[in-house]
């Protein structure tokens, strides 16, 4: 077998992890496709897939075997028409889509390799460049950089409609980067709420602001109306790419202070320079405010 392009190496990669979502299937996936033990104990509990998988690529890669086993994952994918994983997420009706979408990318690279294998030395190289080209083309594998990438394509759009929907799904997106339960933007007793996700055992409302200015008191208070209305371990994370100001910080940090302040400055210093990760940059302002009564502490500050 000839040796896999780095595209589609990368291609397998994301169908794989946009076809799973729990562990425990993973992890039957990869046994059933000759991933050892002992290379699966050095999952550990609190790694997520993605790391692992990052981890477990890079040992795969490096010879034959290992391609091959790959190949037979591409192959094994290309053929899922069901995704029993993702049923059961609140966000179905976008996840299905997206590992669908990446399953057909990938069955069309599972494709090209197999009439490549298929063809003589000659054909092979013939081909090879086109190959690579169309599968680097179509792979779709998430990363920091092309989220980064994606926020700078919408900073012109600051202050439209479009670009606020845009940075809410974009948000989401950010979530499920991190692995987060995450749910897109829905209607709930007649108030719009961009989105949900929990961090913890703590659920989150989340409202996110797209403006040229920092964000002032009334934005506070209809959002705190929207998390009052709803359980009690319910809070809330109001991000602004602008920031806010005094009065809204001070809005904000009410008694138990049930919401929670992200800015531009947690965005790009923090999650997008791959410094922290989101529950980690939550988690430590939830902890400020816990100690401190403020909703905001700025990405210096931490």
């Amino acid at each position: 077998m000839k040796k896999l392009s780095p595209a589609f190496v990368e291609l397998t990669q994301d169908a794989l992890l946009k076809a799973f979502w729990y562990k425990p299937s993973l992890r039957i996936f990869l046994q059933q496709h000759s991933i050892a033990e002992r290379a699966l104990a050095q999952w550990h509990a609190d790694q997520s897939k993605r790391d692992f998988i990052l981890w477990l690529w890079p040992q795969l890669v490096k010879d034959e075997k290992g391609q091959n086993v790959i190949l037979s994952m591409a192959r094994s994918l290309a053929e899922m028409q069901h995704f029993p994983d993702l049923e059961r997420k609140e966000d179905t009706k976008i996840r299905i889509p997206e590992a669908k979408e990446a399953i057909a990318r990938l069955r069309r690279a599972v494709l090209s390799i197999n009439e490549t294998i298929r063809e003589t030395k000659d054909a092979e190289n013939r081909r090879k460049a086109a190959i690579e080209q169309m599968t680097a083309n179509i792979a779709a594998q998430q990363s920091i950089e092309k989220l980064a990438s994606r926020l700078t394509e919408i900073t012109g759009q600051l202050e439209r409609q479009d670009g606020g929907y845009a940075f809410e799904r974009w948000f989401y997106d950010l979530a499920i980067y991190f692995e987060l339960e995450a749910r897109p933007g829905y209607v709930a007793n007649g108030r719009q709420i961009d989105g949900a996700l929990t961090i913890d055992g703590t659920t989150f409302l989340v409202e996110t602001k797209f403006t040229t200015t920092p964000i002032g008191s009334p934005d506070i208070d209809t959002f705190m109306a929207k998390i009052e209305s709803k359980a009690d371990n319910t809070m809330g994370l109001l991000i602004s790419i602008s920031g806010f100001n005094q009065g809204a910080k001070a809005s904000a940090s009410k008694q138990k202070t049930p919401m929670l302040l992200l800015d531009h400055g947690h965005i790009f210093n923090l999650l997008l320079s791959g410094v922290m990760t989101l529950p980690q940059v939550v988690s430590r302002i939830k902890r400020h405010a816990s100690q401190t009564g403020s909703s905001y502490l700025g990405a210096t500050e931490f």
